[in-house]
C-alpha cells in the first residue's frame, strides 16, 4: 500500500513544522493553512501550499472545520496530520473528515469519545484490569452521597471534571467541611470550560509522580508501547520539563505499567500513537489517569531514547501499513530530557510574555536538537499556546544529558521577552531533581524568584567563561584584553539579564 500523495496539516508553529519535515522525507507534499496572526509565521513558507482559513482568533480560523474542509477539497489532500491542541481530539472533526473520503492521521471517533470522557474512560480500561484511584468512576448525582463516599476514601480526595483537562475543574479537598464548596467550584469551572459541569471524586494520591507511557497501535491487531516518560515537573497542571527513561521506575515497575498502558490501548481499539498518563505514589502504586488520544509535545525524547520517528509511525498507520517494529525490537539507548522554552516570565507567576523576538540564536552541538517555529524580529501572538520551542538534549545517561541541556540553556539567546529558559537552569541544577527525588508538587516546594535569581547568575558565570575560552583560543595574545572585555560584557549582561531569560 503506497503512503499519501499530499496531506494537510491542521496546526500551526513548530509541531506544523515538525510534521512537515517528516513528510519532506517521506516525498509527500503538504498543505498549511494559516490564521491573518499567522501570515508570517515560518510553518506557512516551509509548506508546498498555504491557505488562510480567518482571523486571529483560533475560534475563527484553526479551529474552523468547515474553512478547513474547503482547503482540504482545493487541494486534494488525502489525509489530515492535526499535531496536538486544536481539532486534534476533536471527535466531530473525526467525524467530518471520514464522512468525506479523508484519513485522519490518529484515532477513530469512537476511540476518541471513549477516551475523551475520563468517567467513560475509566469504566473501559477498568474491565482490562487496569489501576484505577479509589473513588467514584461516575458522575456525582447525589452530593450527600458522594461526601459519604468521601468519607470512606478517606480525604484529602480530588474533585475532577469528567470533560476536559489542564487543571480546569479540578480541586483537592483536604477537609470535609470544604467538601461542598469544592464540588460548586469544579461544576461552575467545568461548565464554563469544557460546557459539561459532570464531575467525579476520587483519592488524593499523595506525593504523586506524573508518568506516561507512549503507544502505537495499528489497525491489525498490533499494539507495543515504547517505554515511559517522567512529566512530574508542572506548574498548574501544565508540564515544563519531561525525561525518558523515568528514575523512579524499576524494569518491574516499567513492564507492568507498559502492559497496563497496552491494555489502555486496547481497551478503546486504538490505532495510531497514544499517550497513556499515570499517577505513581510515593508507595509505588500506580493508578491510570488518563489517555491522550494524540501525539504529545513531549514525543522527541520518547524518539531520541528508541530512535524512531513517532510521525512516520503514525503516517504508516494511517496509510493502512501495519507497525515496523513488534515489542521485542524495541530497546531503550541513553537517556534524554526536554524543557519546553514557553514565552513566560517565571519571576511572575509564569505569566505569559508578548512582543516582539530581538535576537534569536538557537544552541547546537552533540546531543541537541531544537524543534521551534521562531526567528528573530518575530512576534509572539496572545491568541495561542505561548511555547515557543522544545529544547531536547540526549546523552548516554541522564547525568550527561543534564549536563548537555544546562550547555544548550547557556547558548540559547532570546532577546525581547520572558522566557523559562532560566527556569530550566533552576530545575537542572536543584538537588531533588539530580538526585531523582521530586513529585508534581516539585514548583511549589521549591521554587521561587529568588532561586530563579540565583540560576540567572549561574548562566551568566557559564556564559563568561565559554566567552573568555573563546576569546583566549582565538588569539593568546591578547587574552589579558579579552578577559577584560568579557568581563565588562558580562557586568552589561547582569545588568539587563531579563532581556535574556
Amino acid at each position: 500500500m503506497n503512503l499519501f500523495k499530499k496531506i494537510l496539516i491542521a496546526n500551526r508553529g513548530e509541531i506544523a513544522i515538525r510534521v512537515m519535515r517528516t513528510c519532506r522525507e517521506l516525498g509527500i507534499k503538504t498543505v498549511a493553512v494559516y490564521s491573518e496572526a499567522d501570515e508570517k509565521a515560518l510553518h506557512i513558507r516551509y509548506a508546498d501550499e498555504a491557505y488562510c482559513i480567518g482571523g486571529p482568533a483560533s475560534s475563527d480560523s484553526y479551529l474552523r472545520q468547515d474553512r478547513i474542509l474547503e482547503v482540504i477539497q482545493k487541494t486534494g489532500a488525502e489525509a489530515v496530520h492535526p499535531g496536538y491542541g486544536f481539532l486534534s481530539e476533536n471527535a466531530t472533526f473525526a467525524r467530518l473528515l471520514k464522512e468525506n473520503g479523508i484519513v485522519l492521521i490518529g484515532p477513530s471517533p469512537e476511540s476518541m469519545d471513549m477516551m475523551g470522557d475520563k468517567i467513560r474512560s475509566k469504566q473501559s480500561v477498568e474491565k482490562y484490569g487496569v489501576p484505577l484511584v479509589p473513588g467514584i468512576n461516575s458522575a456525582i448525582t447525589d452530593d450527600d452521597a458522594a461526601l459519604n463516599i468521601a468519607r470512606s476514601i478517606g480525604f484529602p480526595v480530588l474533585v475532577k471534571a469528567s470533560a476536559g483537562g489542564g487543571g480546569k475543574g479540578m480541586r483537592v479537598v483536604y477537609a470535609e467541611d470544604e467538601f461542598s464548596q469544592a464540588l460548586n467550584t469544579a461544576r461552575s469551572e467545568a461548565r464554563s470550560a469544557f460546557g459539561d459541569d459532570s464531575v467525579f471524586i476520587e483519592k488524593y494520591v499523595s506525593g504523586p509522580r506524573h508518568i506516561e507511557f507512549q503507544i502505537m497501535a495499528d489497525n491489525h491487531g498490533n499494539v507495543c508501547h515504547l517505554f515511559e516518560r517522567e512529566c512530574s515537573i508542572q506548574r498548574r497542571h501544565q508540564k515544563l520539563v519531561e525525561e525518558a527513561p523515568s528514575c523512579a521506575l524499576t524494569p518491574e515497575l516499567r513492564n507492568k505499567m507498559g502492559e497496563a498502558a497496552v491494555n489502555v490501548a486496547k481497551a478503546c481499539h486504538y490505532s495510531g500513537a497514544g499517550t497513556v498518563e499515570f499517577l505513581v505514589g510515593d508507595d509505588g502504586n500506580f493508578y491510570f489517569l488518563e489517555m491522550n488520544t494524540r501525539l504529545q509535545v513531549e514525543h522527541p525524547v520518547t524518539e531520541l531514547i528508541t530512535g524512531l520517528d513517532l510521525v512516520k509511525e503514525q503516517i504508516r498507520v494511517a496509510a493502512g501499513l501495519p507497525l515496523s517494529f513488534s515489542q521485542s525490537d524495541l530497546k531503550m539507548l541513553g537517556h534524554a530530557i526536554e524543557l519546553r522554552v514557553c514565552a513566560e516570565d517565571p519571576n511572575n507567576n509564569f505569566l505569559p510574555s508578548v512582543g516582539t523576538l530581538g535576537d534569536y540564536t538557537i544552541p547546537k552541538g552533540p546531543g541537541i536538537r531544537v524543534d521551534d517555529c521562531m526567528e528573530a524580529g518575530a512576534e509572539i501572538p496572545i491568541y495561542y499556546d505561548n511555547m515557543i520551542a522544545k529544547l531536547v538534549a540526549w546523552g548516554e545517561d541522564r547525568n550527561s544529558a543534564i549536563e548537555r541541556l544546562k550547555r544548550a540553556i547557556d547558548e540559547y539567546r532570546i532577546t525581547g521577552i520572558e522566557t523559562t529558559l532560566g527556569f530550566g537552569h533552576f530545575v537542572l541544577n536543584h538537588p531533588d531533581f539530580l538526585a531523582g527525588n521530586f513529585d508534581t508538587h516539585f514548583i511549589a516546594k521549591n521554587f521561587d524568584p529568588e532561586n530563579l535569581a540565583s540560576a540567572e547568575n549561574t548562566i551568566t558565570e557559564r556564559m563568561a567563561a565559554a566567552m573568555a575560552a573563546a576569546a583566549f583560543f582565538s588569539k593568546p595574545e591578547s587574552a589579558t584584553a579579552a578577559q577584560s572585555a568579557v568581563l565588562s560584557e558580562s557586568g552589561n549582561w547582569i545588568k539587563n539579564r531579563k532581556q535574556y531569560l
